[in-house]
């Protein structure tokens, strides 16, 4: 079993990403092989500020070691490390087709009116994708509601390569599906996920966050005046509530039926300071690790690096596979 999976780096992390993909990538690292990257080739779909990206880049990585990623367990780089995800994406260009990106969801979502406008990176980014995990072999890849379609593709795209070509070479990866991942919801509107591009820095709990700003950022968290009940199916129509009760839950790594069992009757003045208490104890050694990590930016930079050339090491094989199928390489 080889789990590959990326995330772009945007910028802070926040509660959202840490409770479902970061604590998840966590617990791979100890169950399969894993490959863990920065998509900063992704990231150059959309206008960017190199030093921006550069430091950005940098300061993920951290947070990614911060909340538990061992550089001794699972492979951690940058995508621009590895040459052959850019190779083996052009490669595999011939293979993938207009009509299947056309009908990619995100690719409307982002380019929207203005496809003519959209960078020719945003239209290919899927088949990118595709690249970065079967570059690796990869068996299984996290993937969440939103990905995958994008996953389906990778796996389109490998099947019509291995026939076209006559080999056995891609591997189809599975989803890799964690149960406990939860849906993160935006503090100051339950039905919209918490977003790093939110305007409202109050609708989201950041992973540098100090503890101060952890308790009154849930403090100011909108709720009802209902008090809690003892089933998660009677908070249906209570979006907010049960985005607190969601956190609290995945926080302590607990069912939200027993966080209910806890509190069932309470309201809220009593049941958000027992979310900040829990908050604080679970994302502040997060935090203090993040901060002794960024005051050696050159030490991440080395742990990318290293990772990279593992990561080199295991696409290598496959990308010259593809180039002989090709008839590339003689």
């Amino acid at each position: 079993m080889r789990v590959v999976s990326g995330i772009q780096p945007t910028g802070n992390l926040h509660l959202g990403n840490y409770l479902g993909a970061i604590r998840q990538w966590v617990a791979m690292q100890h169950q399969a092989e894993s490959l863990f990257f920065l998509a900063d080739l992704h990231a150059l779909t959309v206008a960017i500020d190199p030093k921006e990206l550069a430091a950005n880049t940098i300061e993920m990585a951290a947070t990614l070691l911060a909340a538990g990623i061992d550089p001794d367990k699972a492979i951690l780089f940058n995508q621009a490390r590895v040459p052959a995800h850019a190779e083996l994406c052009w490669l595999l260009q011939g293979t993938a087709r207009m009509g299947w990106l056309n009908r990619m969801t995100q690719w409307k979502d982002k380019a929207g009116k203005n496809r003519e406008g959209a960078s020719v990176g945003l239209f290919t980014y899927p088949v990118l994708q595709a690249a970065d995990v079967l570059a690796y072999q990869a068996t299984h890849v996290p993937v969440g509601d939103d990905q995958r379609q994008h996953l389906e593709l990778a796996r389109d795209i490998a099947t019509k390569f291995n026939l076209d070509f006559g080999v056995e070479l891609f591997t189809l990866p599975e989803p890799f599906i964690s149960p406990a991942a939860p849906r993160v919801m935006s503090l100051r509107d339950g039905t919209a996920k918490m977003s790093k591009s939110d305007p409202s820095d109050a609708s989201r709990i950041n992973l540098i966050d100090s503890d101060d700003a952890i308790a009154q950022k849930l403090r100011k968290a909108r709720t009802d005046a209902e008090p809690l009940p003892d089933t998660m199916a009677a908070l249906a129509e209570r979006a907010e509530a049960r985005n607190l009760v969601t956190i609290y839950a995945a926080l302590a790594e607990t069912g939200a039926d027993a966080v209910l069992a806890q509190y069932a009757g309470q309201g809220f003045g009593a049941f958000k300071p027992a979310l900040a208490d829990l908050a604080i104890a679970v994302l502040s050694p997060i935090r203090e690790r993040l901060t002794r990590l960024l005051d050696d930016r050159a030490a991440v930079a080395t742990v990318l690096e290293q990772g990279g050339e593992r990561a080199r090491g295991l696409a290598a094989p496959t990308l010259l596979a593809a180039q002989r199928a090709m008839g590339l390489h003689v």
